[in-house]
């Protein structure tokens, strides 16, 4: 660092976190935020065994001196999300933070052309996973009386959005869950925020939902009303490390939009 540089803060020395949906695009670059913000140590989750020891090792190349684990699971199902979080808590210690990045990759398609046998997989795939991993990560989090808890959905949960409807009513039961969990788990020090963003460049998901024809041309037309610039997911990720931070002891239950003036809800 040199003589003239500003030293980089660092509000989450000392702390554990798990992010599930880590292996990639938001929930990696999440993971690498809290890391460079002090994280101790950090389990990153993803359900391919492969991704999860590739982003914990692309993690433990970094210079901070975290202890990094991957702990491979599908956490949109209930003994895998228990389990999880049960071999997270060991390797860990505890776990001080959650983020919540799985889901919300699915095409959006208009209902009347969305199959009635895939309605059920997307509403699991997009929000089963939080659920279950915030219910797991509870009884220790409450024997702590601390612990932040910040799910990942999207500005489908406010806004009606053509090809958004089982989407954004997944995403609208985020927002509400992690509402009520907050309301739920403040008196035993448990804070629950959700972050809602529009369109994330710098993701895989971006690239497919640029390149199918529907979606494209709707979030291509949605990108120039974003007249603050469109948000990168490194930009989410400094929202997750000051939502974890004690810098925001004092926030909870809320539902964050951040779409660079895409919307106003």
């Amino acid at each position: 660092m040199s003589s003239g540089s500003k030293p980089r803060l660092q509000p989450l020395v000392g702390k554990t976190a798990l992010v599930t949906g880590g292996t990639g695009g938001i929930g990696l670059s999440c993971a690498t935020a809290l890391v460079n913000a002090g994280v101790t140590k950090i389990a990153i989750n993803g359900r391919s065994v492969e991704r999860a020891d590739k982003a914990a090792a692309q993690l433990a190349e970094r210079e901070a001196p975290a202890e990094i684990f991957a702990v491979a699971g599908d956490v949109s199902e209930a003994e895998v999300a228990a389990s999880v979080v049960a071999a997270a808590a060991d390797r860990l210690g505890r776990i001080d933070i959650v983020v919540n990045s799985t889901g919300g990759n699915d095409i959006p398609a208009l209902l009347a052309r969305t199959p009635l046998e895939e309605i059920h997989g997307i509403l699991g795939r997009t929000m089963l996973g939080q659920m279950l991993v915030s219910r797991a990560v509870l009884p220790d989090m409450m024997d702590a009386r601390t612990g932040s808890i910040i799910n990942i959905a999207s500005d489908a949960a406010k806004i009606p959005t053509p090809g958004e409807s089982i989407i954004g009513a997944a995403m609208a039961a985020i927002a509400m869950f992690t509402r009520c969990l907050a309301v739920e788990g403040k008196r035993h020090g448990i804070r629950a925020n959700v972050l809602t963003p529009s369109i994330v460049r710098g993701t895989d998901f971006y690239e497919r939902l640029m390149s199918d024809e529907f979606s494209g041309k709707l979030f291509r037309k949605a990108e120039q009303m974003a007249s603050l610039g469109v948000v990168e997911k490194e930009d989410l990720a400094e929202l997750v490390v000051f939502l974890a931070s004690p810098q925001a002891s004092k926030i909870t239950g809320q539902t964050i939009s951040i779409t660079g003036g895409i919307s106003a809800a």
